[in-house]
């Protein structure tokens, strides 16, 4: 994996215009993988030992961190992001935090899997962010609470050491851990604050979970699935399609900018192993001037290719959840959606179970990833 760019330090104080002109930032090689914290998927920042000034809560929203620098309240300047108060010493002789000093929040993944990599994002933080960051995992099964996680025998592993962070920026972390986790304890050193928190990977389901719902979605991000590649990202990622719940607008699905040749636009798909396929739905929520034409489903159980038609090229509707029951189950590791010959759609839906052999290799690959 490539190096991950890094950066340190105060940013300038803000000077007026557009607050992101000065932002830090770069290509990070883990970005296109899910954010296993994302709140659509349940995270949740459960607790925090400080935040006086901005609330924890703030650390997972989905949107960028917005600044307003005109906007104060009782306690001081009112942030986007989770901020703490300034640390002090002990006394007028020692009047500096010790080094040992920080403030910690704990984050429940929404999604349990496996960390690529970390996004500690400081925007608009620019000389009162940490001065280093440092965070942890760990894997309990169920719903612990706060005082379970902070209990003395839970054992967490380090995932990004002590290390010196910029302002107004994004600090980026990647990680190979090689495990599953459920929750992080992001702590910074001393204090400060931190705009966002993203945590990109792979989603590792419970097979257990899987084996009681029998039939499920088999594409779903909580569930295990994962979009391997797209033809086009322009205007959202190809992720939305297989986001919980229904479209709440039209940049919450996948569209495609407007082809100017005569080729048509895909997503391709990894399950989370083996499957059968039994139904489908493609819903076209929010897209009604800009949805697909038509659509066409193929799948593949082998790695290097060999697709076969799941769902003929159908026309589809705007506005609209289109369901089709197949008319015997299909097996198959991989999907790819073709749709003509652009446009979009905002979720693709694959209701069916695990073969016997997926469900045992599912299983096996949890218990090596400590699950």
């Amino acid at each position: 994996m490539p190096e991950t760019p890094h950066f340190t330090g105060d940013a300038n104080p803000y000077g007026g215009g557009d607050p992101y002109a000065d932002y830090r930032t770069a290509d990070f090689p883990f970005t296109h993988l899910v954010d296993l914290a994302d709140r659509r998927l349940g995270g949740s920042v459960i607790a925090a030992n400080d935040e006086f000034f901005a609330e924890r809560e703030n650390l997972l929203k989905p949107e960028p961190a917005a600044f307003d620098p005109e906007r104060f309240g009782h306690k001081g300047k009112i942030m986007d992001g989770w901020e703490t108060r300034r640390r002090r010493g002990t006394g007028a002789a020692e009047p500096h935090p010790a080094d040992e000093d920080h403030d910690w929040a704990l984050v429940r993944l929404g999604a349990p899997g496996v960390i690529r990599g970390l996004v500690v994002d400081t925007a608009h933080f620019r000389g009162n962010y940490p001065q280093s960051v440092s965070v942890e995992g760990t894997s309990l099964p169920g719903t612990p609470s706060p005082e379970d996680l902070l209990a003395p025998g839970v054992k967490w592993t380090t995932l990004v050491p002590r290390t010196a962070v910029g302002g107004h920026a994004a600090n980026a972390f990647a990680v190979d851990a090689g495990r599953r986790f459920t929750h992080l304890r992001v702590n910074q050193h001393p204090d400060g604050g931190i705009a966002r928190l993203r945590v990109h990977g792979e989603v590792a389901p419970d097979p257990a979970w899987l084996a009681a719902l029998g039939t499920f979605d088999l594409v779903a991000l909580e569930n295990g699935g994962q979009v391997e590649d797209a033809s086009d990202r322009f205007y959202s990622p190809a992720t939305n399609t297989i986001a919980p719940g229904r479209s709440r607008q039209m940049d919450d699905g996948w569209e495609t900018r407007r082809r100017r040749d005569r080729g048509n636009d895909w997503i391709r798909y990894r399950l989370p192993e083996r499957s059968e396929i039994r139904a489908v739905e493609i819903d076209t929520a929010y897209l009604k001037g800009n949805a697909a034409g038509w659509a066409a489903l193929s799948v593949s159980d082998q790695e290097g290719g060999g697709w076969s038609e799941l769902l003929p090229r159908t026309r589809l509707q705007p506005d609209t959840n289109h369901r089709f029951v197949l008319p015997e189950p299909v097996r198959g590791t991989r999907v790819r959606i073709d749709i003509f010959p652009d446009g979009g759609i905002s979720r693709l839906r694959l209701f069916g179970s695990l073969t016997e052999e997926g469900a045992d290799r599912l299983a096996s690959r949890h218990e090596a990833l400590g699950g």
